[in-house]
């Protein structure tokens, strides 16, 4: 994407954080990989999936925006997910701008409620981005943001569809003209913060959510025990457990034979080499560490340290 800094002649470079918060599965992962243009946040039509602040970096001529996707707001039900809100709203503090992104099929309820309480007290700029307008029709639309402009004084209100692209370049254009002139913080072909082995542990727990519907996210976690290159063979190899914390779920990951392991690991396989840029050995294991969601020792073992957020 490339688009004219409208209004700003003077060649100033803009840069400027945005964080993109929102209920479970609103889009947000979507929108992120749309503008960055690579997959760097998991995707699942189940909520709660994303679990750790992630940062995509979109560098164009004059300007370079670092989005922060959180997790999902929501009231917490374990260690993990109090976490996960305090992730959330801690961003907040820190950015240049704040997206609030709503589902247009699901309307303004308790969730959306809860949310926009929590940024009566922020003094960053607001947009509402309303997603997936390509599923609703657009007297329906018109609706919501009458009701949405009654609940808050946002400083845009933005309709988009993330995964059709629809006006997404619009929205950027408008992130653009909020940004303050600032320095460029990520050499050019950074698209986001977190380091290889993250992003490769995120794509393998996104193709076991995707083919284990039977069981909730949060039961999962994926550890990379060992990632290496061997420059002989041309290839990475890849060493990684995923964590549930039962059984019957220890089950239902590796399958009949092995089947549903092998399946897993074959489709994460080919999101990590397109990741990578080459071959890649992925080794693949289950452990069971009951109810890891609510020990602060294994949070912190399988990358949720608070210090960090």
């Amino acid at each position: 994407m490339n688009f004219n800094n409208q209004g700003n002649n003077n060649n100033s470079h803009k840069s400027g954080f945005i964080s993109i918060i929102g209920r479970p599965n609103v889009g947000k992962s979507t929108f992120l990989n749309r503008v960055i243009g690579q997959k760097i946040a998991i995707m699942s039509d189940k909520p709660q999936t994303t679990r750790n602040k992630v940062q995509g970096v979109l560098t164009l001529d004059d300007s370079q925006l670092i989005f922060i996707d959180t997790p999902g707001i929501h009231k917490p039900k374990h260690r993990l997910g109090d976490f996960m809100m305090k992730v959330a709203q801690n961003t907040l503090k820190e950015v240049d701008l704040v997206l609030f992104m709503v589902n247009a099929q699901e309307g303004y309820g308790r969730g959306e409620e809860f949310i926009i309480e929590k940024l009566q007290n922020v003094k960053t700029p607001v947009f509402l981005v309303i997603n997936k307008i390509d599923l609703i029709h657009p007297d329906e639309l018109l609706k919501l943001i009458e009701s949405y402009n009654e609940k808050f004084n946002f400083a845009e209100i933005v309709p988009i569809s993330a995964l059709e692209g629809n006006n997404v370049e619009k929205l950027l254009e408008q992130i653009k003209e909020k940004m303050p002139e600032g320095p460029q913080f990520y050499p050019a072909d950074q698209v986001t913060d977190h380091p290889e082995r993250f992003i490769v542990s995120e794509l393998i727990r996104e193709k076991a959510l995707h083919l284990t519907r039977e069981e909730i996210p949060h039961s999962l976690a994926v550890v990379i025990e060992k990632m290496e290159r061997q420059p002989e063979k041309e290839m990475v190899h890849v060493m990684a457990t995923i964590i549930v914390e039962r059984d019957s779920q220890k089950g239902i990951i590796i399958g009949k034979q092995g089947s549903m392991l092998k399946e897993i690991g074959k489709r994460a396989r080919h999101d990590i080499e397109n990741l990578l840029g080459t071959k890649v050995f992925l080794e693949l294991w289950v452990k069971v560490q009951k109810d890891w969601r609510n020990k602060a020792t294994q949070l912190r073992d399988f990358g949720f340290r608070e210090d960090e957020y």
